[in-house]
């Protein structure tokens, strides 16, 4: 059978299994559908996996709502900056735009893809209010350099963990650290799902207790406990211009089931990374770092990117793959390119040589779970089979 014959092997696919489907089951037939006990209970149960039940967990219905949460409840507004990666979603910086404040994009370490510390520092201003690393395909970004940065300069310092879960940085979980809030994303192509949501983290009891709020339309009371009181508790007040931001039992429910298996995905995705380093590292391919040792990477992605002196180029080869039937992505197209941000701020690919030189040689291959072995064999076959020399002539 050639691979023309063979089903089509998506970038992504979701791991759904019998528990996952019996827990949405048990919530459609307990009647409580929107926010309630299982949301209750996938907060708490996210705290305990992250290792401290002090940690402050707020689902939210994705990981936007999740940084647009934070970033309010920190104060972030109109006359502020906030200084973030241009390798990254829009996400990351349009929720800085919702506040009226303004964007600072800066490049990435041309290793890891993570932001670079020394462009934070140089593009600090007296405007500056916070920072927003990125954990870009689930390898930390050096948080200890970041957070001596913040404190120097009196910064605040939200993760977009998107990508990050479970990954350690410095032994710890992202999600324990330092820094004001952390938010991760559970879209369907993360690592793991509620197909869509997100869960904001924080040690701060106010930032807390303002993110609840808002998280629900500015209500002083959670419908959960107004709907499930024993007395009447009709009555709540509105303190604050909120948003629809909370995450519904269904959704719960598949991420009480995922986050069992949260530690089960990571190791079967780190062996195919490892099976595609291995057949890789000949080929005129720059493979993704490794994390630091003693440290976690979450494997969210695998991005290759071809070596200056490969013989195709990058869309030549995303081409291929699709003629192989492989599916494939660009993690990302740098926000400096887009129309928005470019016109906004007058940005150029120059201001960003390592972001712009990635994205023009970079590609993410399939990289989820569910994959079999047969379907890793047939990703390296189909990548070997596009970029040696023999495939060009």
């Amino acid at each position: 059978m050639s691979d023309t014959d063979l089903p089509f092997l998506p970038f992504a696919l979701p791991d759904i299994g019998e528990a996952e489907i019996a827990e949405v089951v048990d919530t459609l037939r307990s009647g409580w559908v929107t926010t309630g006990p299982k949301a209750a209970r996938f907060e708490r149960e996210f705290a305990a996996f992250l290792g401290d039940e002090t940690l402050h967990c707020i689902a939210v219905n994705s990981a936007t709502a999740g940084l647009h949460l934070a970033a309010e409840a920190v104060g972030i507004g109109p006359g502020d900056e906030v200084i973030t990666t241009t390798h990254t979603f829009t996400a990351t910086a349009e929720v800085v735009r919702y506040l009226g404040a303004d964007v600072k994009l800066v490049d990435v370490d041309p290793a890891t893809l993570n932001i670079d510390v020394a462009a934070i520092e140089a593009a600090i201003t007296p405007r500056t209010k916070a920072l927003m690393p990125v954990h870009f395909a689930g390898l930390a970004a050096d948080m200890d350099a970041i957070h001596a940065l913040a404190h120097r300069h009196g910064l605040k310092v939200i993760e977009d963990a998107a990508h990050a879960l479970p990954t350690t940085c410095g032994g710890r979980l992202v999600g324990t650290l330092a820094s004001e809030a952390t938010v991760f994303s559970f879209y369907a192509n993360k690592t793991i799902t509620t197909g869509e949501g997100g869960m904001l983290v924080t040690r701060d009891a106010a930032l807390a207790a303002r993110a609840k709020v808002m998280r629900l339309h500015g209500m002083n009371r959670d419908a959960f406990d107004r709907f499930t009181a024993k007395v009447p508790s009709w009555y709540y007040e509105i303190v604050a211009p909120g948003y629809k931001y909370n995450l519904t039992d269904i959704a719960a429910a598949l991420g009480l089931q995922q986050l069992k298996r949260a530690e089960a995905f990571r190791a079967r995705r780190e062996a195919i990374a490892a099976a595609y380093d291995a057949a890789f590292a000949e080929l005129p391919l720059i493979t993704p770092p490794r994390a630091r040792p003693g440290d976690t990477h979450a494997w969210h992605l695998y991005v290759l990117r071809l070596a200056d002196d490969a013989p195709i180029g990058r869309d030549t080869l995303i081409e291929r793959l699709f003629a192989a039937g492989i599916g494939c992505s660009v993690h990302y197209i740098p926000l400096h390119l887009h129309p928005y941000w470019r016109e906004r701020y007058g940005l150029q690919p120059a201001m960003f040589p390592h972001s712009q030189h990635a994205y023009e040689r970079m590609l993410s291959i399939p990289l989820f779970s569910r994959m079999s072995d047969g379907d890793v064999d047939r990703v390296i076959a189909a990548v070997r089979g596009a970029v040696t020399p023999a495939a060009v002539r």
